[in-house]
């Protein structure tokens, strides 16, 4: 349609339309095709984060989503910028601590303004969905695999695993995001290590019980 009303105002002012085989014109340049990824990918990015979200509002659901969106483009240009100083940097602790304080104000600023718009069980659900259900995933994890575990063992690792989901919010890579989150359950660990448990050989006990889940699965089946 577009096409058809350019021709259509190059007549009428006497001038030639352009050729369809003009590459100038029906062709992007590399920039601008990278500039259409990149707008294409962070809005795939946004509609994945609000997935699931439901707003009735139309007016709210856009207003969340450019919320969103600016903060998935905000995160990627930080890491452009900020991803080659922090690895100049990385043998100074403080020089890479002052880069990441301005990474974590971007993160503050965002909650902030998702909480003047939405319930805090709305905002958790935007945070889970920036980290594909993390929380929630391994906190059931530890509940299946680690035995007898308290209530106040339960309510650590959940704290802990949020805290772990707040720093993985503002991760440049899936990859960074588990090295986060495995940082984290490094703390879990500990602390259930240091609070009566053993982690590892609940892990090894887990992993007896699926191989032989899955012998007597496979047997069962023939």
């Amino acid at each position: 349609m577009k096409t058809i009303l350019l021709t259509f105002a190059a007549l009428s002012i006497g001038l030639s339309a352009p050729a369809a085989n003009d590459e100038s014109v029906l062709t992007n340049s590399p920039a601008e095709q990278i500039g259409a990824n990149h707008s294409n990918a962070i809005e795939n990015r946004t509609r994945s984060v609000l997935n699931g979200l439901a707003l009735a509002d139309p007016i709210m659901t856009a207003r969340v989503h450019d919320i969103v969106y600016a903060q998935c483009q905000a995160l990627r240009a930080w890491h452009d910028e900020n991803d080659p100083k922090i690895k100049a940097a990385r043998s100074d602790t403080n020089a890479v601590a002052q880069i990441q304080a301005s990474l974590k104000q971007l993160h503050n600023e965002f909650i902030a303004k998702l909480s003047k718009n939405l319930t805090q069980s709305q905002v958790e659900m935007i945070k889970d969905g920036m980290t594909h259900g993390v929380v929630r995933v391994t906190y059931n994890a530890y509940l299946e695999i680690v035995p007898n575990l308290a209530d106040s063992d339960k309510a650590k690792i959940l704290e802990l695993l949020k805290d772990g989901r707040e720093e993985a919010m503002g991760s440049g890579t899936s990859k960074e995001r588990a090295a986060i989150i495995k940082k984290y359950k490094g703390k879990i660990n500990n602390y259930l290590d240091a609070h009566g448990h053993n982690v590892a050989k609940a892990y090894k006990n887990w992993g007896a019980k699926q191989k032989a889940k899955a012998v007597t699965d496979s047997s069962s089946q023939q």
